[in-house]
């Protein structure tokens, strides 16, 4: 039954697509399909935004040029936005029709003024139409609600005789009807007691769908999973237990997927050796737990807590390059002269024992001279500073092609037993971190290069688009520094290079990261912008991520002469969908990890209510600017807060001025500020302006300049100003 109407759902689509606009008592004409089932597909079809009616109530498929499908999301105010590759599309308030944050709709287009403005409205939600929300159980005079954390979701109201409708309870509360009433549902699952401990990260990891355990009907094949091995699995493998082979990561690391070894070759060049976890061994392609995996897409970091990709007993067992124990990998050996040039490289199958299971800070350490340590450990000391010279010369290479470091100062919460944050701290990189960085880099550069004729996922970086580096020209425009139409690697650098140890080195590094491409997989090699590379992959951390999984799978079968034709049709077929769902678990799994730290940035200043503390000016925006502090904890001061003046925004000079003293506050100025409230459920953080007297070089701020240059009508010129018909110092 099922076999016969996905047939005749194909005959139907195909017929629609073939007319202009087809009557169903036609479409029963032509195929004989009985009324009642080809009323069933037609319903599937027009639920899926495949076929849509037109103004005669025909059946057509949507064009391109009307109809856009794409997930929305949704402001707080209640319109949203539909991205689109053809630019967004603006959706009102009243065109929701009921759409939620995130789901898949089908928009059709009412307005289209070129790529920066379009509107629609909504004709249909396409995606599935469960929608399940996490919250917190309140009640007042209509009765008891959920309030998601997701607040462009509204309330959610419960029914009388949920049980589980009592106040402060977290819970995941799936939708059930949506209308001009409101919204109702039913609470599925009750997660804790608001304020328990780790309640709010786990409400995070749920609102994102992420489950920390691996579902019950992977179990069997979990426990086929094993412990160390054999000698049968080691035959036609390439044994490398003679070589000084470590791996080097963080304290609390458990799944090292990833062990590094150099040696001189009697012509006097250095073999580079990155080893790395094979776990496509023991993760067939279309098992359980490779569905499962994939499903996943990422191995997610929640400060105190890891949702794996892979069940422990792979990520932390068997897979992970665990000191002095037999493992099997996956080498890329890459030989470099005296200049860090490659001259030649290759992949091997092979099988390792790691001789050391280093930390950053112990190689740190030994670098800078440690003596205890170098004692130690001086079995290898003079391999980690031939590794350190290698990676000093491969980071040069990188830099003089254009290669962009944006060097982002990233926090480190530390948190308490009872998952209390107890201070931030400016998470420290050294040598150690950046040799293993610049070898990783290294090794998916070589390894996308080797087998660019074979299908394959690549690692993309694409050019920024012209409206972006059009945003970051006018931004940067305001401090004097011109940039090209056409960006290239090096002239990003050459930005960040001119601004680095100023006081705007941080907003404006921020600034030019955010007008980039986001970095994604794509089965076409498209280049690393960021990395000035002519081809890039991931292939160094199969435990954590699927992509370079798949890809190992892929070198495992060429190298084991597996490699067909057919073969090769089957991955073009799959690559595409491997390619678009990873990239989409990653962008989740960042939104997670971002809202987290969030969360707890907003606990911690909560602690400090009333406190002054100084920061920059981070961004402007609406009726607020928002402020960075030095731990990286950012908030907003609205408008209405800073007391000395009333302040307009002046967009296109990125910064607010003083109506009566011309004070003028950018991007990049510092600004006291004193916390006056943390939403530590929604991780935001209120700042107010501690306010000065004014100096000389306040007073000839823009409006200064504006007075002298068009007199008693300067403030006519701020409105322009506004409007963009006046120009910026340095704008082009």
């Amino acid at each position: 039954m099922i076999k016969r109407m996905e047939i005749n759902r194909e005959k139907i689509l195909k017929i629609i697509r073939n007319s202009k606009g087809i009557a169903e008592k036609d479409i029963r004409a032509m195929t004989g399909i009985v009324p009642g089932e080809l009323k069933e597909i037609v319903s599937t079809l027009e639920a899926r935004g495949e076929v849509v009616r037109n103004r005669r109530g025909k059946l057509t498929v949507p064009e391109k040029k009307e109809y856009v499908r794409g997930h929305i999301e949704v402001k707080r105010a209640g319109f949203g936005f539909v991205r689109d590759e053809d630019g967004d599309i603006f959706v009102r308030k009243d065109d929701m029709k009921n759409a939620l944050n995130g789901e898949e709709v089908l928009v059709k287009i009412t307005k289209d003024s070129g790529r920066e403005n379009r509107e629609g409205v909504v004709v249909r939600i396409t995606s599935d139409p469960a929608y399940a929300v996490t919250g917190i159980v309140h009640h007042d005079n209509e009765g008891h609600y959920v309030l998601p954390d997701d607040r462009t979701v509204g309330k959610i109201f419960l029914s009388k005789g949920d049980k589980n409708a009592v106040d402060e309870n977290v819970v995941i509360c799936l939708i059930t009807k949506r209308g001009d009433f409101g919204l109702a549902g039913k609470i599925t699952e009750v997660l804790g007691r608001r304020g328990d401990s780790g309640i709010d990260i786990l409400a995070v990891a749920k609102r994102f769908g992420m489950e920390k355990d691996y579902p019950e009907e992977c179990r069997e094949e979990i426990g086929k999973v094993p412990e160390s091995v054999s000698e049968r699995e080691l035959k036609g493998r390439k044994l490398l237990f003679d070589k000084k082979i470590i791996t080097i990561d963080g304290e609390t690391a458990k799944d090292l997927d990833d062990a590094v070894s150099i040696e001189r070759l009697e012509n006097g060049n250095r073999l580079l050796g990155v080893h790395i976890a094979d776990v496509s061994h023991y993760v067939r392609e279309g098992t359980l737990i490779d569905k499962e995996a994939l499903k996943r897409g990422t191995s997610v970091y929640l400060l105190d807590r890891v949702i794996p990709m892979l069940p422990p007993e792979l990520s932390n067992g068997i897979c992970s390059l665990n000191e002095g124990v037999t493992r099997l990998t996956l080498s890329c050996f890459m030989e470099f002269d005296d200049d860090a040039r490659v001259v030649s490289s290759r992949v091997e199958r092979t099988a390792i024992r790691s001789l050391h299971r280093m930390t950053y800070t112990a190689v740190n350490a030994i670098l800078d001279g440690d003596p205890d340590l170098i004692k130690e450990y001086a079995d290898i000391v003079h391999e980690l500073r031939d590794m350190d010279d290698l990676a000093r010369g491969l980071r040069k290479i990188r830099e003089d092609r254009g290669g962009i470091d944006f060097e982002e100062t990233e926090p480190e919460i530390i948190l308490d037993e009872k998952g209390v944050p107890t201070s931030i701290e400016i998470r420290e990189r050294g040598e150690g971190e950046r040799l293993i960085e610049d070898f990783m880099i290294k090794a998916n550069e070589c390894v996308a290069e080797m087998f660019r004729d074979l299908p394959f996922l690549y690692r993309i970086h694409e050019r920024p688009s012209w409206e972006k580096t059009e945003i970051l020209g006018k931004f940067l425009a305001n401090f004097g520094i011109n940039i090209k139409d056409q960006l290239q690697p090096s002239d990003v650098r050459e930005v960040l290079e001119r601004v680095k140890g100023t006081k705007i080195d941080n907003i404006v590094s921020e600034m030019v990261l955010r007008s980039m491409q986001k970095a994604r997989y794509s089965t076409e090699n498209a280049g690393h912008f960021g990395l000035a590379s002519r081809a890039y992959s991931h292939f160094t951390s199969p435990i954590r991520r699927y992509p370079d999984l798949q890809i190992h799978r892929i070198i495992n079968e060429k190298l084991l002469g597996h490699m067909d034709k057919a073969r090769e049709a089957e991955l073009r077929a799959l690559l595409p969908g491997v390619a678009d769902s990873t990239s989409k678990s990653e962008v989740k799994a960042v939104e997670a990890e971002r809202k987290v730290d969030d969360i707890k940035k907003a606990q911690y200043m909560s602690g400090h209510i009333g406190e002054r503390f100084e920061g920059i000016v981070s961004g402007i925006g609406g009726a607020a600017i928002f402020v960075r502090l030095p731990n990286t904890v950012e908030g907003y001061i609205s408008l209405s807060e800073i007391k000395d003046d009333y302040y307009e925004v002046m967009e296109e000079l990125q910064c607010i001025i003083g109506v009566r003293s011309g004070r003028r506050i950018s991007l990049g100025d510092a600004i006291r500020v004193v916390v006056l409230d943390a939403d530590v459920e929604q991780g935001r953080v209120e700042f107010g302006a501690i306010t000065k007297d004014r100096t000389s070089s306040d007073r000839t701020g823009t409006n200064g300049k504006m007075k002298r240059q068009y007199g008693p009508g300067y403030m006519k010129a701020m409105r322009k100003a506004r409007k963009g018909e006046v120009r910026g110092r340095g704008r082009r």
